[in-house]
C-alpha cells in the first residue's frame, strides 16, 4: 500500500487574507489560494486559485514571513491530514476535475477540484473548490468552519498571536 499523501490548509493574513489548500502530489505540494476558504457546505463553489507548487518542507510550516518576502504575512497551519485521489490525480489535474477524499483535523469527506474556463489575460489558473454531499457536509444554516475553528492544529494560536509573537 503506498504511503498516504499529505494534505494541508494554512491561513495565510498576506496582502489579502485567504486560505493556501495544499496537495502532496509528485514530490510537492499543488498549492491553490482559497479566497474566502474551504467551505463544509455541500456544492458551495469557493474560487481556488492555482499557485506555485512548495516544497513538502513547508508543509507544517507556521510563522511569519518577512516583508518583502513571497507571500510576506502571517501562516497558520489551520487543518493537516491526507488525502486519497479519485483514480490516477495527474490524469485527473491534466483534465481539470479532481475528485478525492480528505482525512484531516478539521475537514473530511469527498471534495472536487473543478479548473475554470481560462479568461484572457489572467496569469493564473483558476478552480473551484466544492464539498460534496456525504455524512459529513453540513447546511447552509449551521456554522461555518473557519468561524467555529479558527486555531492552529499544532498550537492552538491564532493568525493575531502569531503575529504578535514574532513582533
Amino acid at each position: 500500500m503506498p504511503e498516504p499523501l499529505a494534505y494541508r490548509v494554512q491561513k495565510h493574513a498576506a496582502r489579502r487574507l485567504h486560505y493556501d489548500f495544499r496537495l502532496e502530489f509528485g514530490g510537492v505540494l499543488k498549492s491553490w489560494a482559497v479566497t474566502r476558504g474551504p467551505s463544509l457546505v455541500a456544492g458551495e463553489r469557493r474560487l481556488a486559485v492555482e499557485v506555485e507548487d512548495h516544497s513538502l518542507d513547508y508543509a507544517d510550516y507556521e510563522g511569519v514571513i518577512a516583508p518583502g518576502s513571497y507571500g510576506a504575512g502571517v501562516v497558520l497551519l489551520w487543518d493537516r491530514g491526507t488525502w486519497e485521489p479519485d483514480g490516477d490525480p495527474g490524469t485527473a489535474l491534466a483534465a481539470g476535475s479532481l475528485v478525492f477524499t480528505l482525512h484531516g483535523e478539521k475537514l473530511s469527506g469527498r471534495w472536487r477540484l473543478t479548473r475554470m474556463k481560462p479568461r484572457p489575460r489572467e496569469r493564473h489558473v483558476s478552480w473551484l473548490l466544492i464539498k460534496s454531499h456525504d455524512a459529513v457536509a453540513r447546511q447552509l444554516s449551521e456554522p461555518d468552519i473557519l468561524k467555529e475553528k479558527p486555531f492552529s492544529v499544532a498550537t492552538g494560536r491564532t493568525v493575531e498571536d502569531i503575529g504578535a509573537a514574532a513582533a
